[in-house]
């Protein structure tokens, strides 16, 4: 038989419900809402003047599915991916393995390496543009060329990968850092003591024993980097003539949905981004059973 609550104990609850009441309305609004909105919108063609929604069922689907511009921006984003995360995680291990030493001035390291993290989008897009300028670019300068960076379609892309690790290895690093905090001395010392050095050590303890947080981290960082957009918005320019190779879904998403007013085709793109990241997601799960060392 349930025990009936006292009047102190309702009171307690009231209180409870009240205080989660504000986090559980903002999911509601800001969260919930906007995705079953998504997919409503999905299924529909934006009305005159961008009001209003007309249902049109699957056709939004088969026009994006059978859209060349859709698969290119895709494949940009996938191509990216594969810049950012590999490299983002690989540098941000070797100097999380650096900076987790005894050394001098290492607060200060952490911190230079971190501040990527904390600048404007825009002052990072600015400053970028500025390397990358074809005429007076400093990169350009450096290496007597006029190579254009960001605006030559077979390396723009490589480009924007570059910013997206420089931007991210600092994220990278702390959560590597955290990681190796976690991990016993006493395994090093032991290592030692058979004779191991320290590369042995490395692959033997450290990246074993590192394998969870390196996975959460290549998780995160795929969805991250199959979501970018802010970076490329601000880079590349409407009239550069890279961009449809280098612009990425959810930038043709925007292009759609704020720029065309064609709002449930955007919203189309975005739900074929969320069934393949979903699919990816899945994959990335079932192989973490078989890569992943629990300690």
């Amino acid at each position: 038989m349930k025990k009936k609550m006292t009047e102190a104990e309702k009171r307690e609850a009231r209180w409870a419900y009240l205080f989660v009441a504000p986090t559980i309305i903002g999911l509601l609004i800001l969260n919930f809402y906007p995705i079953f909105n998504t997919v409503y919108q999905s299924f529909c063609k934006t009305g005159d003047f961008g009001k209003g929604n007309v249902f049109v069922g699957l056709a939004n689907y088969s026009k994006v599915l059978a859209a060349g511009e859709t698969w290119q921006s895709l494949w940009n984003t996938i191509k990216y991916a594969l810049i950012e995360v590999p490299f983002g995680i690989v540098i941000a291990l070797i100097l999380a393995v650096l900076l987790n030493k005894k050394i001098a001035g290492r607060s200060f390291y952490r911190t230079i390496f971190f501040l990527p993290m904390v600048c404007a989008p825009a002052a990072v897009a600015m400053v970028w543009k500025w390397l990358y300028n074809t005429q007076f670019g400093l990169l350009n300068n450096i290496f007597h060329s006029k190579i254009a960076w960001i605006s030559d379609p077979k390396i723009a892309w490589i480009s924007i990968g570059i910013i997206g690790v420089w931007s991210i290895i600092g994220y990278n690093m702390v959560l590597f850092i955290s990681g190796l905090q976690e991990i016993p001395g006493d395994y090093y010392e032991a290592a030692s003591i058979d004779g191991a050095n320290g590369l042995r050590q490395f692959f033997s303890i450290t990246v074993p024993l590192l394998s969870p947080t390196t996975f959460f981290i290549v998780q995160t960082r795929i969805i991250g980097a199959l979501t970018i957009f802010d970076l490329m918005f601000m880079v590349m320019d409407k009239t550069n003539v890279a961009l449809p190779k280098v612009q990425s879904i959810v930038y043709l998403f925007y292009q759609y949905s704020f720029t065309n007013g064609n709002k449930g085709y955007g919203a189309t793109i975005v739900m074929v981004l969320l069934v393949f990241i979903m699919a990816l997601t899945w994959i990335l799960q079932q192989a973490e059973k078989k890569i992943v060392y629990h300690a």
